[in-house]
């Protein structure tokens, strides 16, 4: 019934503001599952063999990638769909607005989103409290996390770390975005002398809370699809020496040469959606073969059909995750990914 229903929630919510129709959209979901009826509505799923990474267990290999649930309110009703895994935010330390509306745009004939948001987010300890209210949602959460848009680079790992000790005791995996390209700066920080040192103090606080709360949460690093080969090479080796346990490829493209002359293509953001499938396959495979099965990939970007994610899967992707094509084709998706 969910399925039947989403083409004529997707021509409303598409009616609205695409912001508006987010925030509305996540609001129903809610709704509906403090009700009971999300519960109800719920188709019922192909069965999956679980797969063991990262020394965690997925119930199947499709996951939702940050973005979608910012403040990590909506686990449970996002579980109701499907999802083997979630991840929340890019959640910063201190709450923050985001950049200046509009800022989240359509192009709708390529099935792509174009966003400069601006890591928008109620701030780290709303986001575990939030988590923390999660109770049926199965599956590994893992929490995006980043640097507060004020916090110089030079001090960017003080931000990384306290976003790491706050959600490491509710968190299954902790996500380190260096990649978002709207936040003045980040993606300096992907630069492997920079990676090498933030992962090096990342490990070893890793090492402490392990320690302190009895339990090993892995950390990952996401990247953009907009590395040179060079770049790459250098970023492999940098993750193979320092114990990186996990990378997530990829996050949006700055490239318009598959959306050229759409209205919004010279919007500033970032691009995702189907414009970025191969450029973000083709990543994974690079570092897939710099890794040679060392470090596990979890795949994004443009998966909108299981061919698509079959691709990943061939590249040397372990799991997937989607969003934009979430967004354009609902929950329908999730069920094709898994079968």
């Amino acid at each position: 019934m969910i399925h039947a229903a989403y083409p004529f929630a997707r021509k409303l919510l598409f009616s609205l503001d695409a912001e508006k129709a987010h925030h509305t959209s996540m609001a129903a979901l809610r709704i509906s599952e403090r009700s009971g009826i999300l519960k109800h509505l719920s188709p019922t799923y192909p069965k999956s063999e679980p797969i063991e990474l990262m020394g965690l267990k997925f119930p199947n290999r499709i996951g939702l990638a940050a973005g979608l649930d910012k403040e990590g309110n909506t686990i449970d009703a996002l579980g109701r769909l499907g999802f083997g895994f979630i991840e929340i935010g890019t959640i910063t330390p201190r709450p923050q607005d985001g950049n200046p509306k509009p800022r989240l745009f359509r192009l709708i004939p390529h099935e792509a989103i174009i966003n400069r948001m601006g890591f928008n987010n109620p701030g780290i300890d709303i986001g575990v409290a939030n988590v923390r209210t999660s109770t049926t949602f199965q599956g590994p959460i893992g929490f995006n996390i980043g640097k507060n848009k004020d916090t110089p680079n030079e001090n960017a790992a003080d931000d990384y770390l306290a976003c790491l000790e706050k959600a490491y005791p509710v968190a299954d995996y902790i996500a380190v975005n260096l990649s978002s390209p709207n936040t003045p700066g980040l993606r300096d920080l992907q630069a492997a002398d920079s990676s090498a040192r933030l992962l090096e103090t990342l490990k070893k606080s890793q090492e402490k809370l392990t320690t302190q709360h009895g339990r090993h949460v892995p950390i990952l690093f996401k990247v953009a699809p907009d590395l040179s080969d060079e770049e790459i090479k250098n970023l492999s080796r940098t993750f193979l020496e320092g114990g990186l346990e996990g990378l997530i490829a990829t996050n949006t493209t700055l490239d318009r040469e598959k959306v050229a002359g759409h209205p919004y293509a010279n919007e500033a953001g970032g691009l995702s959606g189907k414009p970025v499938t191969q450029k973000a396959t083709e990543t994974i495979g690079k570092f897939s073969n710099e890794f040679s099965g060392k470090i596990p990939i979890i795949g994004v970007g443009g998966i909108s059909s299981k061919a698509d994610a079959e691709a990943k899967f061939q590249a040397g992707a372990s799991l997937v995750q989607i969003y934009t094509s979430f967004i354009y084709q609902g929950p329908s998706l999730v069920r094709e990914l898994i079968a």
